[in-house]
């Protein structure tokens, strides 16, 4: 093995840790304004306020930042797998596959900490659903046929090697095929976690005439609703919103929905 090969595994190595560096502060940062939104959320409202352009452009960096990471890290495996010495000719083939097989369970047990911290986070709060009801984008069938719907589900398990959660329908509608309890796999992109019940400070303050999904009073299903007032009730932590299609008298009412059952409104959602 040559010193130039040894100085060019080294030098990597510390452009990998140098970026790490990079994206840890970077997060704090963005911690920094996430705590900043949640507790004078009507900051952005103020003319000249540039905390959202602010937020976007410290997740675009985030991003670089990561992507340079993976970049790195798969140029400093090429170069120690070009380096690992292949064996010794005539070696037993059972212990070649064992070597191989023990580079790749220390390969993915360093995938973890090769993420980036961004990445790491998220896989953090999905693990932390366990038990807990979300919005989740799931494929129901219908009068012999398949439609998306957002459902309020509970989730069961998530492997963070597939990146799927595991989830149930607890109360499917009396239309849905089959009928009982429902269990889904899916991934974390069909997945949008709501508020803490029990943190109203977790919750958005969303302005008048903003697009949400809601939980329909009375139901696990989510809808399109359009929020009447910008200010929540704070005593009551309540959004008041009117739900499409919803026209009663030709009008369409103003119902009450807590703060716990209110996500934004995917990007793209048709429904």
């Amino acid at each position: 093995m040559s010193s130039p090969d040894i100085a060019g595994i080294l030098d990597k190595s510390k452009e990998l840790d140098q970026l790490r560096k990079e994206q840890e502060e970077v997060l704090t940062e963005i911690n920094k304004m996430h705590k900043k939104l949640q507790a004078t959320p009507e900051v952005v409202e103020k003319p000249g306020d540039n905390a959202l352009a602010k937020l976007k452009a410290l997740y675009v960096h985030a991003k670089e930042l990561s992507e340079k990471e993976m970049n790195v890290s798969n140029l400093l495996l090429s170069q120690l797998d070009a380096l690992l010495p292949s064996g010794p000719p005539g070696q037993p083939r059972r212990r070649m596959e064992g070597n191989e097989q023990k580079r790749k369970r220390m390969k993915n047990d360093s995938d973890i900490s090769r993420m980036s911290p961004s990445v790491r986070s998220q896989l953090e709060l999905f693990a932390s659903l366990k038990g807990e009801q979300v919005a989740a984008r799931v494929m129901v069938t219908q009068e012999d046929a398949e439609k998306e719907e957002w459902l309020v589900v509970k989730v069961l398990h998530f492997d963070k090697e597939t990146r799927e959660l595991e989830v149930l329908d607890e109360e499917p509608g009396d239309d849905e095929e089959g009928g009982g309890q429902r269990k889904y796999k899916l991934p974390m992109t069909a997945i949008i976690p709501f508020p803490k019940r029990t943190d109203p400070s977790s919750a958005q303050d969303f302005p008048t005439g903003r697009h949400v999904l809601a939980v329909y009073p009375g139901t696990t299903a989510l809808y399109k609703a359009t929020v009447v007032n910008g200010h929540r009730k704070r005593k009551t932590d309540e959004y008041l919103l009117e739900f499409d299609d919803d026209e009663e008298d030709g009008a369409l009412p103003q119902r009450v929905v807590p703060f716990h059952k209110v996500v934004a409104l995917p990007d793209g959602h048709r429904q």
